[in-house]
Protein backbone atom coordinates (compact mmCIF):
# COMPACT_ATOMS: atom_id res chain seq x y z
CA UNK A 1 0.00 0.00 0.00
CA UNK A 2 1.39 3.58 -0.60
CA UNK A 3 1.44 6.38 1.81
CA UNK A 4 -1.71 8.30 2.47
CA UNK A 5 -2.30 11.53 1.53
CA UNK A 6 -1.36 13.96 4.80
CA UNK A 7 -4.04 16.98 5.05
CA UNK A 8 -2.46 20.13 5.14
CA UNK A 9 -3.36 23.54 6.65
CA UNK A 10 -5.93 24.98 5.99
CA UNK A 11 -8.24 22.03 5.01
CA UNK A 12 -11.16 22.15 7.27
CA UNK A 13 -10.68 18.38 8.71
CA UNK A 14 -7.86 19.45 10.85
CA UNK A 15 -9.93 22.12 12.76
CA UNK A 16 -13.15 19.82 13.59
CA UNK A 17 -12.81 18.27 17.46
CA UNK A 18 -12.64 14.27 16.44
CA UNK A 19 -15.33 12.17 18.23
CA UNK A 20 -14.79 9.19 19.83
CA UNK A 21 -14.99 5.50 18.75
CA UNK A 22 -17.61 3.98 20.74
CA UNK A 23 -16.51 0.46 18.81
CA UNK A 24 -13.36 0.12 20.18
CA UNK A 25 -10.67 -1.00 17.87
CA UNK A 26 -12.49 -3.15 15.95
CA UNK A 27 -11.83 -2.94 12.37
CA UNK A 28 -8.46 -0.57 12.73
CA UNK A 29 -5.77 -2.88 12.22
CA UNK A 30 -5.84 -1.77 8.40
CA UNK A 31 -6.24 1.73 9.43
CA UNK A 32 -3.26 1.44 12.13
CA UNK A 33 -1.01 0.20 9.39
CA UNK A 34 -1.65 3.10 7.06
CA UNK A 35 -1.08 5.22 9.02
CA UNK A 36 2.07 3.95 10.60
CA UNK A 37 3.37 3.26 6.93
CA UNK A 38 2.35 7.00 6.10
CA UNK A 39 3.71 8.50 9.03
CA UNK A 40 7.51 6.89 8.52
CA UNK A 41 7.68 7.59 4.45
CA UNK A 42 7.05 10.97 5.42
CA UNK A 43 9.63 11.39 8.18
CA UNK A 44 6.82 11.68 10.86
CA UNK A 45 7.33 10.43 14.67
CA UNK A 46 3.30 10.76 15.05
CA UNK A 47 0.02 11.46 13.05
CA UNK A 48 -3.44 11.91 13.85
CA UNK A 49 -6.28 10.32 12.19
CA UNK A 50 -7.39 13.99 11.03
CA UNK A 51 -4.36 14.35 9.34
CA UNK A 52 -5.39 12.15 6.43
CA UNK A 53 -8.97 13.21 6.40
CA UNK A 54 -10.52 10.83 9.12
CA UNK A 55 -12.41 12.76 12.10
CA UNK A 56 -11.90 10.11 14.51
CA UNK A 57 -9.59 10.09 17.67
CA UNK A 58 -7.01 7.66 16.67
CA UNK A 59 -3.43 8.48 16.95
CA UNK A 60 -0.23 6.43 16.70
CA UNK A 61 3.18 7.76 18.05
CA UNK A 62 6.74 6.43 17.34
CA UNK A 63 8.03 6.20 20.91
CA UNK A 64 11.63 4.74 22.57
CA UNK A 65 8.71 2.02 23.73
CA UNK A 66 8.10 1.06 19.92
CA UNK A 67 5.11 2.08 18.21
CA UNK A 68 1.66 3.25 20.26
CA UNK A 69 -1.68 2.92 18.82
CA UNK A 70 -4.68 5.14 20.64
CA UNK A 71 -8.41 5.50 20.44
CA UNK A 72 -9.39 7.88 22.31
CA UNK A 73 -6.43 9.18 24.16
CA UNK A 74 -7.39 11.90 27.17
CA UNK A 75 -4.53 13.37 29.00
CA UNK A 76 -5.45 13.12 32.97
CA UNK A 77 -2.66 14.93 34.42
CA UNK A 78 0.31 17.15 33.18
CA UNK A 79 3.55 17.93 34.92
CA UNK A 80 6.41 20.17 34.48
CA UNK A 81 7.04 22.89 31.59
CA UNK A 82 9.19 23.03 28.38
CA UNK A 83 9.51 25.03 25.30
CA UNK A 84 10.86 22.98 22.53
CA UNK A 85 10.58 24.10 18.42
CA UNK A 86 7.91 21.82 16.79
CA UNK A 87 7.56 20.88 13.23
CA UNK A 88 3.73 19.04 11.85
CA UNK A 89 3.34 17.38 8.22
CA UNK A 90 0.07 18.92 8.04
CA UNK A 91 1.87 22.37 8.33
CA UNK A 92 5.02 22.28 6.74
CA UNK A 93 6.12 25.54 6.06
CA UNK A 94 5.65 26.25 10.00
CA UNK A 95 8.23 25.75 13.16
CA UNK A 96 6.69 26.57 16.25
CA UNK A 97 8.22 27.13 19.61
CA UNK A 98 5.08 25.29 21.76
CA UNK A 99 5.34 25.01 25.65
CA UNK A 100 3.97 21.55 26.64
CA UNK A 101 4.45 19.22 29.90
CA UNK A 102 7.60 17.29 30.18
CA UNK A 103 5.32 14.32 32.08
CA UNK A 104 1.16 13.43 31.03
CA UNK A 105 -0.69 11.02 32.32
CA UNK A 106 -2.99 9.76 29.44
CA UNK A 107 -6.12 6.68 29.22
CA UNK A 108 -6.67 5.03 25.81
CA UNK A 109 -7.82 2.06 24.30
CA UNK A 110 -4.92 -0.02 22.90
CA UNK A 111 -5.00 -2.05 19.88
CA UNK A 112 -5.91 -5.22 21.29
CA UNK A 113 -9.36 -3.32 22.91
CA UNK A 114 -7.67 -2.96 26.33
CA UNK A 115 -7.97 0.09 28.58
CA UNK A 116 -4.48 1.59 29.22
CA UNK A 117 -3.61 4.67 31.95
CA UNK A 118 0.37 5.55 31.42
CA UNK A 119 2.45 8.08 32.09
CA UNK A 120 4.85 9.50 29.41
CA UNK A 121 7.85 12.05 29.72
CA UNK A 122 10.34 14.08 27.50
CA UNK A 123 10.00 13.73 23.56
CA UNK A 124 7.14 10.70 23.90
CA UNK A 125 4.94 13.35 26.07
CA UNK A 126 5.50 15.87 24.03
CA UNK A 127 4.48 13.93 20.30
CA UNK A 128 1.17 12.55 22.57
CA UNK A 129 0.71 15.82 23.20
CA UNK A 130 0.96 17.58 19.82
CA UNK A 131 -1.30 14.33 18.54
CA UNK A 132 -4.18 14.70 21.37
CA UNK A 133 -3.67 18.46 19.87
CA UNK A 134 -4.73 17.22 16.34
CA UNK A 135 -7.58 15.37 18.05
CA UNK A 136 -9.32 18.71 19.15
CA UNK A 137 -8.72 20.30 16.00
CA UNK A 138 -5.59 22.75 17.42
CA UNK A 139 -2.70 23.19 15.00
CA UNK A 140 1.00 24.00 16.35
CA UNK A 141 0.15 27.72 14.73
CA UNK A 142 -2.66 27.98 17.34
CA UNK A 143 0.79 28.64 19.63
CA UNK A 144 2.00 31.75 17.72
CA UNK A 145 1.63 34.71 19.51
CA UNK A 146 -1.82 36.45 18.12
CA UNK A 147 0.16 39.41 16.48
CA UNK A 148 2.11 36.59 14.16
CA UNK A 149 -0.94 34.46 13.49
CA UNK A 150 -2.86 37.88 11.91
CA UNK A 151 -0.52 37.13 8.86
CA UNK A 152 -0.35 33.95 8.48
CA UNK A 153 -1.76 32.91 4.66
CA UNK A 154 -5.30 30.58 5.02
Amino acid sequence: MAPLKIKKYPDAVLRKRCASLEGGCAGKEVLFSDMAETMHATGGIGLAAPQIGISDRIAIVDSDEGLLKMINPEILARKGSSALEEGCLSVPEASVTVRRAEEVSVSYVDEKGSHIKKTFRGLTARVVQHEIDHLNGKLIIDYLPWYKRLFRRG
